[in-house]
Formats: structure tokens, sequence, C-alpha cells
């Protein structure tokens, strides 16, 4: 009887160890939405950028200020020439939001115009389970 209650444990243990390391990561999961929110930002496609951004960002900016101010920003930058992820970190609480799930994603790009520069881009988990870009800098 103890034979079959130690192979169970065991079995259990290794199932759930194995689906642990088959789900994808936050970060990795974070990393996949804000390199699609890039694209559409890297290609002018603000408002379909705003359209797809998490509800806190949307929220805190309106489509047409979104639209302006990233054209602003990034229409004198020039292409993106490259663009190598620098670091990925979780948080759970960021200055200025309310607690939740984050990844704070720092790039290393550069820019035709721009050479060296950090965009800092925060996908957060939405309401709908989802990862959504909530924030977005270049320094």
């Amino acid at each position: 009887m103890k034979l079959g209650w130690l192979l169970c444990a065991l079995v259990t243990f290794t199932a759930l160890q194995t689906a642990s390391q088959t789900q994808p990561k936050p970060e990795a999961l974070a990393q996949q939405s804000a390199d699609s929110w890039l694209a559409l930002v890297d290609s002018g496609k603000y408002a379909e950028s705003w359209q797809v951004a998490a509800q806190l960002f949307k929220a805190h900016v309106n489509k047409g200020q979104w639209e302006t101010a990233a054209r602003a920003t990034r229409s004198p930058l020039g292409p993106v020439q490259s663009r190598q992820l620098k670091s990925a970190t979780f948080k759970t609480s960021l200055p200025g939001v309310p607690d939740g799930q984050y990844v704070v994603l720092q790039y290393e790009t550069s820019f035709e115009h721009k050479r060296s520069a950090i965009e800092t881009v925060t996908p957060m988990l939405d309401k709908d389970g989802a990862w959504r870009v909530s924030g977005y800098y270049i320094r």
C-alpha cells in the first residue's frame, strides 16, 4: 500500500514538474505581445497599436493623443535598424499603476537617426488574461 502511495506521489510530482516546464513563462508571453505591438508602432500603425494596448494604457491616453505623441516621438528617429532584448523583469508592483502582473522589457534599439536608444516596453496581464502593452518609453 505504501508503495502505491509513493508511486502515485512520484507520478503526480513528475506531471506537475513537466507541466510547469512546458508552460511559457510570463516574460516570454509578455515579450511576444510586446514584439507584435512594436511591429505595429514600427510600421506607423499607431491607431492599431492603441487598439491592442492594455486597458490601463487606453485609460491614460486616448487614441488621438497616442497617435500624435507616437508620431512626434518615433518619426524623427527613422526606421528601426536593430532591436535586441536587454532584460525582462517580472513585477507585481510598479510606481503609479495598480498592482498586477507586469513585465518590464528593455531593448537596445538602433534607429536610422538615433544609433543608440533604450526602449522600455511594459506589457501587463490584462483582465481578460492576455498580455498587452501598458507602457512605452524611449531614452
